[in-house]
């Protein structure tokens, strides 16, 4: 899930990480998996002060193969009538680890997205409900959030599939808070200009949370379980 569209009139959303920030990496790394990670991650949206939805990210290595599934399943209510319906589901796989393909499907209060990307003799092409066929920069990732790499390279939104190079800044060593009440130090990326998020990482890269405003002036955030 691209998380953080608007939400208004039953929307959730889109977008919450991407890339640029020349200034902050003087390398842009070959967009490799830091690892796969030994366990599943999963989070809690929480919106003032509840939780709305879980967001899941599921690994699979075997030989040089991993494969990563995502999902998300959120809903927002009023006096226990649903008023926002979000579902989202992505797999990528990658060999050798590099990114050879990816399929997401989003359903925002019944419209539906989808994003298509596979690794061919081409490079890196890529089909979505809101673009046409493309070739996308060949360290392109989609905008799954788990691997700290999309910082550095131009990302591909899973709702759309349209290219997306907010501005990064890069704010280190803060606190944040875990769905358990423990606490950790994690680096926040604060994205902006295409869209306007925060993601955080831990000391071993691992994906931390994520933050973003919605329209009626709330902030959807994550809090690892």
């Amino acid at each position: 899930m691209d998380a953080s569209k608007q939400m208004d009139a039953g929307v959730i959303g889109r977008r919450g990480v991407l890339c640029s920030g020349a200034a902050l990496f003087a390398r842009r790394a070959a967009a490799a998996p830091p690892g796969p990670p030994t366990v599943p991650l999963a989070f809690s949206m929480v919106r003032h002060g509840r939780e709305i939805g879980r967001h899941s990210v599921d690994f699979e290595a075997g030989g040089d193969v991993l494969t990563v599934r995502v999902n998300v399943d959120a809903r927002v209510s009023i006096l226990s009538i649903p008023i926002v319906r979000y579902r989202h589901q992505t797999v990528e796989t990658w060999q050798a680890g590099r990114l050879v393909g990816l399929q997401a499907q989003t359903d925002r209060n019944g419209h539906r997205g989808w994003v298509d990307v596979r690794r061919t003799g081409e490079g890196l092409v890529v089909t979505g409900s809101g673009t046409r066929r493309m070739i996308a920069p060949d360290d392109a990732l989609g905008i799954t959030y788990w691997n700290r790499h999309q910082m550095e390279v131009p990302m591909i939104d899973l709702e759309d599939g349209v290219m997306q190079r907010p501005k990064i800044e890069l704010r280190r060593g803060e606190t944040i808070k875990l769905a358990s009440g423990a606490s950790i130090v994690a680096d926040r990326y604060n994205l902006s200009h295409a869209y306007d998020a925060d993601v955080w990482y831990d000391r071993n890269d691992m994906w931390a949370s994520l933050a973003f405003g919605i329209a009626d002036g709330s902030t959807i955030h994550y809090e690892r379980r």
